[in-house]
């Protein structure tokens, strides 16, 4: 797998390479329990905190999935059905594909990946050879090949907290998943819609890490993941200061952290330097203005609600 890596970062590497910033680690303050990030040319981290500490990874479990998909090269249009085993009995996660939903494996790669749909995902592995306790055997013997020395997988979803790895171990993780021209672009997929059968009915989803849309960030590779256990976690491989670099951050609390995070990385990659509070004041704000606004239209509402009981 190694020998892929140069052919995948050589697209990354067309631009002219600037003279990086001296990297002064101690100037990246990060809200992320386990990070790490790498230079995924040579494999080399100019950052890390406790990036060997063995932690839940939630949906990260993901890019593995659609590795060991990949690799058992079945048909790509074979349809697969949605049973009962597909359910959240773990975390009680809801999910708009429905019992008896049909969709290509293709699509349920796709959907597992931009949109961290659980049961495309458990389908995937419920339809490999020997079902999901081959799929997860297999998947423990790719991070073996890997090297991913500090990881165990429990299911295809991410949603048992016996998922575990480490930030060190993700980034191999992330090196080897960016040789799939399929999980590069199903990851970064920015929307898309299904049509589902036998109903025919069409969902559209939207991709769960919210930096793919935004044109400051150049993402080649992702995966988001949450659950109580874990935190918030996110995986990225990006182009920055004209290389491409794997960003690991686990155990974020707060639904902004991973996002402030992973500015704060790119900001301290780009220039040497602590990223200023006001990047992160101004979203606050925004975040603040957004609730306040909602608040006072649900009192208004109520408002109404109440004028015309009386009436």
């Amino acid at each position: 797998m190694n020998r892929l890596f140069p052919l995948v970062f050589a697209g990354f590497l067309a631009a002219p390479v600037l003279a990086a910033p001296a990297l002064d680690g101690s100037k990246l303050k990060l809200a992320s329990a386990n990070a790490i990030v790498v230079d995924a040319t040579n494999g080399d981290a100019v950052y890390s905190k406790a990036a060997d500490e063995v932690t839940p990874i939630a949906s990260v479990t993901k890019l593995m999935t659609a590795m060991v998909v990949l690799d058992a090269n079945q048909p790509m249009d074979e349809e697969l059905e949605v049973d009962m085993d597909d359910f959240d009995y773990i975390k009680g996660s809801r999910s708009r594909l429905h019992m008896g939903a049909t969709l290509s494996r293709e699509q349920m790669l796709r959907l597992a990946l931009m949109a961290s749909e659980n049961r495309a995902a458990s389908s995937l592995g419920r339809h490999y050879p020997g079902g999901q306790l081959a799929f997860v055997a297999a998947m423990n013997e790719k991070a073996r090949a890997l090297g991913m020395t500090n990881t165990h997988y429990d299911d295809a979803t991410g949603l048992s907290p016996k998922n575990v790895s480490t930030a060190n171990d993700l980034a191999k993780l992330v090196r080897a998943a960016a040789s799939y021209p399929r999980i590069r672009e199903f990851s970064t997929t920015l929307a898309h819609e299904v049509e589902v059968a036998p109903t025919g009915e069409t969902l559209g989803y939207k991709n769960s890490n919210a930096l793919v849309k935004n044109d400051a960030w150049d993402i080649q590779l992702q995966k988001t993941g949450y659950i109580r256990e874990a935190g918030r976690c996110v995986v990225m491989l990006a182009n920055i200061a004209s290389r491409p670099m794997v960003i690991v951050l686990l155990d974020s609390i707060g639904k902004l952290a991973r996002v402030n995070d992973a500015q704060r990385v790119k900001y301290w990659l780009e220039t040497g330097e602590a990223a200023p509070a006001t990047m992160f004041r101004t979203v606050a704000q925004k975040s603040r203005a957004t609730s306040g606004g909602k608040a006072k239209a649900k009192s208004r509402a109520k408002g109404v609600r109440k004028r015309s009981s009386r009436r």
